[in-house]
């Protein structure tokens, strides 16, 4: 939760520091049958990627990739830092507090009026940074409180998110969601950190959920589950863990917002309800030999 109450509600005066057109309402391109190049452009999108207040995140390197490919990007954070990393993108941020429904409510009028209805979403609020570091304890010293927060931030606010959107998109019978899950939960597990585990999972099964609630509406709905990234937020026994892997190195947030890229463009448009894990082969091994 935010300490300072002035960035618990939604700055609706955002500070649009990009192109401020409005998108929505472009046709989606026919899928290939032989030609000549890829309709992976995003003209006339709206973006919003949650999370990404990081200048070495996830959130924000799929925000500028998203920008990149042509799509109009909104990003939203807990705190007012999100403008200084929409100054750099050029982008619009948005400060709200995702697991309230009302900042969800408010958050979504204020895109919606100043850049247009919403086409596709990237649900990547919840990982854990150095200012709200996952809980970690086992489950019989868990308080309920502690488990509330860590379901409220990795799953409840995809949910809230989610249902704000999903309206839009199927009015305009064009849509891309991509929930982040991750390997703890959906594929492995760690002592002691129970409460993010299920909220990934969980995670997860809302994807699958909805990608069969919205499959006839042109919307498609994935999750990426990403292993040990090196971000700002990683620890130094996260980092040692990933020079063990498979690759011998920790993945970086720009590889993980290819693949984000990927799904949100019209060439994933045969790909719903699917995990893509990131993890540079690590979940795939059985033992370590070295």
């Amino acid at each position: 939760m935010v300490s300072d109450p002035r960035n618990r509600r939604p700055n609706l005066r955002s500070v649009p520091t990009g192109s401020d057109a409005a998108g929505g309402g472009a046709g989606e391109a026919s899928p290939l049958a032989g030609g000549d190049s890829f309709p992976e452009r995003l003209d006339g999108r709206v973006a919003l990627v949650t999370g990404a207040g990081s200048p070495d995140g996830i959130g924000y390197a799929t925000a500028r990739r998203l920008s990149a490919m042509g799509a109009s990007v909104a990003i939203v954070s807990t705190t007012r830092r999100i403008h200084e990393r929409a100054t750099e993108l050029g982008v619009t941020g948005f400060v709200a507090d995702l697991t309230v429904e009302a900042e969800v409510g408010a958050l979504t009028d204020a895109i919606t009026e100043q850049l247009g209805p919403v086409d596709i979403l990237v649900n990547n609020a919840g990982l854990a940074s150095k200012a709200s570091p996952e809980v970690v304890r086992p489950v019989a010293q868990l308080t309920y409180d502690e488990w509330r927060a860590e379901i409220d931030r990795n799953l409840t606010t995809a949910f809230l998110v989610s249902r704000a959107f999903v309206g839009g998109m199927t009015e305009h019978g064009w849509g891309r969601i991509v929930n982040l899950a991750a390997t703890a939960g959906p594929v492995n597990a760690l002592p002691a950190e129970a409460g993010y585990a299920a909220g990934k999972a969980g995670v997860v099964g809302l994807t699958r959920a909805l990608a069969m609630e919205l499959v006839a509406d042109g919307i498609t709905v994935n999750a990426v589950a990403p292993g040990i990234i090196h971000t700002g937020a990683s620890t130094l026994v996260e980092l040692k863990q990933g020079y063990g892997s498979p690759m011998g190195r920790p993945g970086a947030p720009d590889e993980v917002a290819a693949a984000i890229a990927f799904l949100c463009s019209p060439s994933a448009s045969y790909i719903t309800g699917q995990m893509l894990v990131i993890d540079g082969g690590n979940s795939v091994r059985e033992a370590q030999y070295r």
